[in-house]
């Protein structure tokens, strides 16, 4: 590793041991990075000095930026945060607030300045904020003013978030403060291995993990998919539904784009009918959402002009054979299927237009490799159905997390996925190895939607699941035992809702709840989840 820029060493010193992370594969032409690299540079300021600063970089409801405009803004930003805000190299910075122009500034200028991105979806609630706060010690905040109270409250409860800015208005905000400055401070000098973003997710356990990424990581992602398997270019208009505090969006609807020189149109609401009316409206060509927003956009594309779309990318769920033949049918236009992670940043299997194949997500993009294997990581045959593990130019560094160990093993990384090869190579997802609630394309972890639950005076015993639905994939249900005196009826249960909604993030509330007299469990009082999933 060469040295560091950071003057916070926070990252350094909570990275997992060298000898327990995964495997890079480097060794191809498009993955050779210099020792020295600022992200932002890459995706925003090449483009500037290649002549091509009219382009235009971001575009949607609330404005549109030139790459030239992108880069005066990004830089003045970056002075606001380390002349105003205190921000020095290494600071964890969180953003709060939805896809739009600002978002996607802040984010860029914050890695500009040297430090770490933490970006975070604007339904979270003070729980998750605070967790996420102090397992990232993050000191700095900026947050959309449309979504300050759940943050306020969580710096009145944090020993670490010390600036908490706001943007997207007033006279207090952070691009009126940017308004003064100079744009001519110099992106600091990052090295290719700095860590520039902290991207969180959930495991069985609700407890989130930090999954740490450095700067070549974030060109990696850019280098891999979007040029061997998109076969994206420069004139193409990306848009999508995904936050970008998901590497999904981040990647499809932010990074992408701006490394192939092209646009991002970001719009703040993702909901199928908004995507549809706004891909017409922004003559969108490249589309990244889940399958259940396909599924629903199926219906409805006679309703709109679709003639510019000709890229479609699907993620964050299984994707069924009739939603890929429903929209090829309706569009003439095959969904290009992936899987990707949190740990390894993006897609790593997935196919093109003319390999694509009902039922299967694919084959490894160039620069990964995948197999199937056993408990003790012996690769099995095809056919067979094991562990799907990975290793390419990405690779999972959890946060100061015991959980590392479980993720990477020998140098693969296990996804925590079940598969099988078939015997041309493709991959075919069956299910989560774990009990992590695949719904709509977010990942729920069902022991969190239980401590929510248990919280509720009603609630004595209570089992989480996944449970099939024709429209989501899967739903989260809940089992519940109640405590003598209330009563299970639909009122309660509608109570029980509402409850884990003002508790956790909406999205994770259980859309089914069944009562029952009492749960299976083992005979050491295990509760045994997988009679539940049977029903």
């Amino acid at each position: 590793m060469t040295a560091s820029a950071h003057v916070d060493r926070f990252c350094e010193e909570n990275l997992p041991p060298s000898e327990e992370w995964p495997t890079l594969r480097l060794d191809r032409p498009e993955f050779q990075y210099p020792a020295r690299l600022n992200c932002a540079v890459s995706l925003v300021d090449a483009h500037v000095a290649e002549g091509l600063g009219d382009r235009i970089a971001i575009d949607g409801p609330t404005g549109r930026l030139t790459y030239a405009e992108l880069q005066n803004l990004t830089a003045r930003l970056a002075r606001v945060l380390s002349e105003d805000l205190g921000v020095v190299p290494g600071n964890r910075v969180l953003l709060r607030g939805p896809n739009n122009l600002m978002m996607a500034a802040l984010w860029l200028a914050v890695i500009r300045a040297g430090a770490v991105v933490v970006a975070t979806m604007p339904m979270l609630r003070e729980k998750e904020l605070g967790e996420i706060v102090e397992k990232a010690q993050i000191s700095h905040a900026l947050c959309d003013h449309r979504f300050l109270d759940a943050l306020e409250h969580t710096q009145t409860h944090s020993s670490h978030l010390r600036t908490l800015a706001i943007y997207g208005g007033g006279p207090q905000s952070v691009e009126s403060l940017a308004e003064g400055k100079s744009p001519d401070l110099p992106p600091v000098d990052t090295a290719a291995d700095d860590t520039c973003l902290i991207a969180f997710t959930s495991g069985t356990t609700g407890k989130p993990k930090g999954t740490m990424h450095f700067h070549r990581d974030v060109l990696a992602i850019c280098d891999a998919f979007p040029r061997s398997t998109l076969d994206a270019n420069a004139d193409d208009r990306f848009i999508g539904s995904p936050p970008l505090a998901f590497t999904f969006g981040l990647g499809g609807l932010l990074l992408f784009p701006l490394r192939l020189g092209a646009t991002a149109v970001l719009v703040e609401k993702g909901s199928p009918d908004a995507l549809l009316e706004a891909i017409a409206r922004e003559r969108a060509t490249v589309c990244f959402t889940s399958p259940t927003a396909y599924r629903i956009m199926a219906a409805h594309t006679a309703e709109h002009d679709l003639s510019s779309l000709r890229k479609c990318v699907s993620a964050g769920e299984t994707l069924p054979s009739a939603t890929r033949a429903l929209w090829r049918d309706r569009t003439g236009i095959e969904i290009l299927d992936g899987i990707g992670s949190t740990e390894m940043l993006h897609i790593f299997i997935s196919h093109t237009e003319a390999d694509a194949r009902p039922g299967a997500t694919g084959r490894p993009i160039p620069g990964y490799e995948a197999r199937i294997v056993d408990t003790d990581g012996k690769e099995l045959g095809r056919g067979e159905v094991g562990r799907l593990a990975v290793r390419g130019p990405t690779g999972c560094r959890y946060l100061a997390d015991e959980r590392q160990a479980e993720y990477v093993r020998d140098g693969w990384n296990y996804t925590g996925d079940a598969y099988r090869v078939d015997d041309d190579g493709y991959f075919h997802y069956l299910a989560r190895t774990d009990d992590m609630i695949v719904t709509a394309g977010y990942n729920v972890a069902g022991p969190e939607v239980e401590a929510a639950l248990l919280s509720h005076p009603a609630v004595a015993e209570c089992g989480v699941v996944a449970a099939p639905d024709e429209e989501r994939g899967h739903i989260v249900k809940a089992y519940v035992v109640l405590h003598p005196g209330h009563v299970a009826d639909p009122t309660l249960a509608e109570g029980l809702q509402n409850h884990v909604k003002a508790v956790i993030a909406p999205y994770k509330y259980p859309r089914a709840i069944e009562f029952v007299d009492k749960l299976p469990r083992t005979e050491t009082g295990k509760l045994q989840r997988f009679r539940l999933r049977q029903g």
